[in-house]
């Protein structure tokens, strides 16, 4: 793709008149893929809590917490929340009404699984100083090594990418074939990828464009321990479920642990805020439990760091941090006490930079990055049809006189360098017009010039 000489008026014409063809044919008809291959990982329900790896003293200490908080809870409840069969609960719940620490306030007659219970005073007592401990009040965590396996599991298999999935996810979005050509065999890797170019040229929005990407959910624990210490992995604002809770809880209902929630498989993105902190076990005070960092939430998913170079700390050192886990697929955390745990790292991590490569670091350096995608400016047709499509979700006519006059006079003319963002600002800044001016809902040539005057910096302090 190259800059288009100002005397090349008919490009110009062609490419008003073929971005009308383009926007017509609308969505393509896609071949429906089918899940990524290999055997489906599913947590299967425990049938004892060695199966579950979770002791009976964890068990003890959720039971009596939640029901500090909560005062009196339904059996089954308590299931809930421990996040196993009740029959897993029951020896506990026996064992602490015969220990004095729980009572049974009611019961509809049909066994302890639907009886309220309630802690007594020495149990309120007990459970004090189990909070004393941690705040955490469930589900139970899931024993790290059987996080571990679960994430090899669910890792993305080399061959899962193909031209219809990529293009289907990137349906709605202004791309040629030449750019997914250049991003297909990057994603099928799923391995670590640089996106280069210009600001505004829509490399954060072509990488976001990778959660649309059709592919089997994943499991994603609640919590995790090792050695003593809960970390928490699920996040809300990282992690969509795909299905709500089941109601129930019997292990002959259930469909798999509950320890686990299914999921999309996860995207995060970072920016400029990202520090070297956030990339470690990051310790809850109030709570005494640990927030997993963003690469371990983004396992069996895309990590995408924007801006690049911007962060508090120098690329250098937020690549190295990463070589290591790139290379063997795993990653060390530490604990406040100073000791070492080693997880999975299975994520696609991608990288966004506005910034010249050669700015971020040497050769070696960008070696370790599997793929290097440079985002060029949009040619007159894709600039074209871009602005014709934002027109069109705005609900505006965009006249082929319109958009001949918007190339030649603010691009050709000015020497201004055009970007994928510019039809998208352009027609808010019109539609802004019109509100504020109480204008007709259309576009016209003043109306353009003036978005075009208000938008981009036209004269310098030294002008005057």
């Amino acid at each position: 793709m190259t800059e288009v000489p100002a005397t090349e008026d008919s490009l110009f014409n062609r490419a008003c008149e073929g971005a009308g063809e383009t926007a017509a044919q609308g969505s393509v008809s896609l071949r429906r893929e089918g899940d990524i291959g290999g055997e489906r990982f599913c947590p299967a329900v425990p049938i004892s809590l060695k199966e579950a790896g979770v002791s009976a003293a964890l068990v003890e200490q959720l039971v009596l917490k939640n029901l500090y908080f909560r005062g009196e809870v339904v059996g089954r409840d308590l299931a809930k929340i421990v996040g196993v069969p009740f029959s897993l609960v029951e020896p506990t719940v026996n064992h602490l009404k015969q220990k004095r620490l729980i009572e049974t306030k009611r019961s509809s007659g049909i066994g302890s699984i639907s009886s309220q219970f309630a802690n007594t005073e020495t149990g309120r007592a007990r459970a004090k100083e189990c909070l004393a401990l941690n705040k955490h009040l469930g589900p139970a965590p899931v024993p790290l090594q059987q996080y571990t396996d679960g994430v090899k599991q669910q890792r993305i298999k080399s061959g899962w990418m193909s031209k219809n999935r990529l293009e289907k996810a990137f349906a709605n979005a202004v791309v040629d074939d030449d750019l997914l050509a250049q991003f297909g065999p990057a994603v099928n890797s799923f391995k670590s990828m640089l996106i280069y170019g210009k600001p505004g040229n829509g490399k954060t929005y072509l990488a976001e464009q990778l959660a649309r990407i059709e592919s089997d959910g994943v499991y994603v624990p609640y919590y995790i321990e090792s050695d003593g210490q809960i970390i928490k992995v699920y996040d809300p604002l990282y992690h969509e479920k795909t299905e709500a809770d089941e109601e129930s809880i019997f292990i002959t209902d259930a469909q798999y642990d509950k320890r686990w929630v299914k999921c999309k498989r996860p995207f995060l993105t970072t920016g400029g805020e990202l520090t070297m902190g956030m990339l470690d076990l990051m310790y809850a005070e109030g709570a005494k439990i640990y927030d997993s960092p963003y690469q371990l939430k983004a396992n069996n998913g895309i990590y995408l760091v924007d801006d690049f170079g911007r962060q508090q700390i120098t690329p250098a050192e937020l690549l190295n941090r990463w070589i290591y886990p790139l290379d063997r697929g795993v990653d060390y955390l530490t604990f406040q006490t100073g000791t070492k745990v080693e997880v999975p790292f299975e994520c696609f991590l991608v990288f966004s930079s506005n910034l010249n490569p050669d700015d971020l670091g040497d050769e070696a350096f960008l070696r370790r990055l599997d793929y290097k995608m440079f985002m060029m400016n949009p040619t007159p047709m894709e600039f074209v049809t871009i602005f014709r499509e934002f027109c069109r979700k705005s609900d505006l006519e965009c006249p082929d006189n319109l958009l001949r006059h918007i190339v030649r006079e603010h691009y050709q003319k000015t020497g201004r360098k055009m970007r994928r963002c510019h039809p998208r600002d352009m027609v808010g800044v019109c539609i802004d017009l019109m509100r504020y001016e109480k204008l007709p809902y259309r576009l016209t040539q003043e109306l353009v010039d003036q978005a075009y005057k208000l938008k981009f910096v036209t004269k310098k302090y030294d002008d005057e």
